[in-house]
């Protein structure tokens, strides 16, 4: 059951359950409770009365239809209300027991807008309705409505040739995927924006693919390398989504997948001259009414007696909650980001400089990066317990609501109680590394808040010592994610690897490599997380100049090209080019940023070596996130011929309330997760191949939820591509 402005993929039959949807001939058979006077003038037009506790107890609706068990549907309507109300609209039997095919909240606002809801039904039924809920406002409204139709909506098998929708480096590699039932080689062409043809070859049949269930087929155009705009391929009587052959062509995205962050401040004002007006808005959560934090914050019932100070950092994802542990590692690879520009041979310092991209910061002398990464930092050293108190020197796992926030919410509207949770081993780790991390990349213009950052990390370092098992709780789920965590050795060996890279204390390196996690695999093929950080420590090990002995250093670089290798071989083995195998259980909640961590490995081993493979598959990669997958859809918002715009975030809730913004462009969707972990996943994809468990739909928070740790992972991979453009 998805909301949709244009759904992917999907065209409507002919002939709609509807009838007289357009009001032509009076109200008939449209019905409505009692307490709605409606009528007719051009559109259905109703006055609906305030203070009902429920929806339900105002409806108009339409009996006698009759939705097929199997059958995708698509009920379309045009809407608008005299104030901003969310209503719902819903397919469900017309009697008793009322069970819903669809049940959909939906933002009005006063100017018409056509709405889209698409769903599959479940059971057969000749007593099936249409429904408009209409209840709950608190105060008289008048409710406008037309063009309503119910069709049966088939897939529409254009679009089987899947490329890369934002394009390809000259001197990179260039590669399609398209669907076909063929199973010889099929001849493929290359035009250009004139529609001249400068290429042609043929495919690689590569069979059934097991991520996506479709027999595809491999197109290599690679050789050609002529830069230019509007290129398409055509193949098996399809043709793709034009493209560009482009050097330049990850720039504005390392700055657009940056400046997500900026938007997702808590604690200062969104600027319009740096975001546009759509973006801007108050702080949030300053302890400015509505809000109750986050100046002064207490703990949930029993875990301390103290107040903090917590305001700043990053909204975490679709909620308006902060975690340490999430926070950390997004936190961790914008500082990286600029760590690899400064020290790897196609590194790029310039556009991540002071006065380059668009944060409030401008003309400080520290570079751009650096300042949004210190937001961040900032927010975790003030998580910190403070001297005098139980666990003094660990860090509070998290903050946020005291329940669920409301979809949507903008945060300066949030009225709820903030609380912090219990402090935990994970999160003290956490800012003991990142703080020792910007403790060294901020010694050159900031040496000041450098000191300050390294004294926080070594004292979270100390504390955590003696606490070694202090772990959050999975239960503790009520109004935020619980990012449970129970084995912490590896944010150890990683706190232990960046306050040796800082301070150079051979003690602390002994610590590190007496980890077991030092010579463990941390490269799993499903990438690394926030839950497993030793990779953090390995690649920072690898790269960062120390004192590290030649021969150690050696093996931990081998680690990283070895990782990589592996990355390679299961690129190799998906037709759709992702650095992901293609089984059930690797398509999980954030499968994208497992790509994209596969990637940054890659490009890592690419630093360390040189080799022209480690960047072609980190490039290959991103293929797969901007449209060469079986969706033929690009995860970036405003990247692509076809890309998401619907994701799950309490602040861009556009498709909820047209007044709010979509996400901003460059924001990255989860992805495909099989596990299917929300009721519109478990309604539209039940049944589907991995790769087909994603809907841009905003209450698909298991596919289509925004994250920090998401956009870090994006940054850090296009920052890398933008570089190999100018090599």
């Amino acid at each position: 059951m998805a909301l949709k402005v244009a759904p992917p993929k999907v065209t409507a039959a002919r002939t709609s359950q509807v009838v007289n949807g357009s009001f032509d001939a009076g109200t008939d058979p449209w019905w409505w409770t009692a307490n709605a006077a409606a009528g007719v003038v051009s559109r259905l037009s109703a006055r609906v009365p305030g203070g009902l506790a429920n929806p339900w107890d105002v409806i108009i609706g339409q009996s006698d239809i009759r939705p097929q068990s199997g059958q995708a549907y698509t009920l379309s309507f045009a809407a608008s209300a005299t104030t901003p109300v969310t209503v719902r609209a819903t397919v469900q039997l017309a009697d008793p027991p009322y069970t819903a095919e669809l049940s959909e909240p939906v933002g009005l606002g006063v100017e018409p807008q056509t709405y889209t809801c698409t769903f599959t039904a479940k059971t057969d039924t000749a007593r099936g309705s249409v429904q408009f809920q209409l209840g709950g406002a608190g105060e008289p409204w008048t409710f406008s409505l037309g063009e309503v139709s119910l069709e049966p909506v088939v897939v529409d098998n254009s679009g089987r040739l899947r490329v890369n929708q934002l394009g390809y480096l000259p001197d990179g590699p260039k590669k399609a995927t398209v669907a076909s039932g063929a199973t010889e080689p099929i001849t493929w062409h290359l035009h250009d924006r004139d529609g001249q043809e400068v290429a042609t070859g043929r495919s690689t049949p590569r069979g059934i693919d097991e991520s996506s269930d479709q027999n595809v087929h491999t197109i290599d155009f690679s050789a050609y390398d002529t830069p230019g705009a509007g290129y398409t391929l055509t193949a098996d009587g399809q043709t793709s989504d034009p493209f560009d052959i482009s050097a330049r062509l990850y720039d504005q995205l390392r700055s657009d997948a940056l400046q997500f962050f900026y938007i997702q401040r808590s604690g200062i004002p969104i600027e319009a001259v740096l975001v546009g007006k759509a973006y801007a808005r108050p702080a949030g959560h300053l302890g400015v009414p509505p809000n109750t934090g986050d100046t002064d914050v207490g703990c949930v019932p029993g875990v301390c007696d103290y107040r903090l100070d917590v305001r700043g950092g990053w909204y975490d994802a679709g909620d308006q909650g902060k975690y340490v542990v999430n926070g950390g590692i997004a936190a961790y690879q914008l500082l990286s980001t600029w760590e690899r520009a400064q020290h790897a041979p196609t590194g790029q310092t310039a556009p991540l400089d002071d006065g380059r991209l668009r944060v409030p910061e401008h003309g400080d002398g520290v570079p751009d990066i650096l300042d949004e990464a210190r937001w961040e930092v900032e927010f975790l050293l003030r998580m910190q317990v403070p001297e005098g108190h139980p666990l003094a020197g660990m860090a509070h796992h998290k903050i946020h609501d005291r329940a669920w926030t409301d979809l949507p919410t903008q945060p300066q509207d949030d009225s709820q109680p903030r609380e912090l949770h219990a402090p935990s081993t994970a999160a003290t780790l956490n800012l003991a590394a990142v703080a020792a991390q910007a403790a060294r990349l901020f010694r050159p213009y900031d040496p000041g808040f450098s000191v300050r950052c390294l004294a926080a990390a070594t004292r979270a370092w100390a504390a955590a010592k003696p606490h070694p098992d202090i772990h959050a709780s999975d239960a503790d789920a009520n109004g935020g994610g619980a990012y449970g965590d129970a084995d912490v050795t590896d944010e150890f060996y990683w706190a232990a690897v960046e306050l040796y890279l800082t301070i150079g204390d051979d003690h602390l390196l002994e610590q590190a490599l007496a980890s077991p996690v030092h010579t463990a695999d941390v490269f799993p093929a499903s990438g690394f997380s926030w839950q497993a950080v030793g990779a953090l420590g390995r690649l920072d090990l690898a790269t960062v100049p120390s004192g590290l002995p030649e021969s150690q250093l050696a093996q931990v670089r081998t680690s990283v090209v070895d990782a990589a290798d592996r990355y390679l071989a299961t690129q190799a083995g998906q037709a759709y080019g992702q650095p992901l195998p293609g089984k059930k259980e690797f398509y999980a909640w954030g499968s994208n940023s497992s790509v994209l961590n596969n990637i940054v490995v890659m490009a890592t081993a690419y630093d360390l070596t040189g080799k022209a493979a480690y960047r072609d598959g980190a490039l290959e990669g991103m293929d797969y996130i901007f449209g060469r997958n079986a969706l033929n859809y690009s995860y970036v918002t405003g990247y692509g011929a076809r890309s998401a715009h619907n994701q799950h975030s309490r602040i861009y809730a556009h498709q909820l309330d047209p007044r709010l913004p979509a996400p901003p462009k460059g924001s990255v969707a989860g992805g495909p997760n099989a596990a299917l972990q929300d009721p519109v996943a478990q309604q539209q994809l039940t049944g589907r191949a991995p790769q087909l468990c994603y809907v841009d739909d905003i209450w698909s928070y298991s596919t289509n939820e925004v994250a920090i740790n998401w956009n870090s992972a994006l940054a850090w991979a296009a920052s890398f591509a933008a570089s190999q453009g100018c090599r």
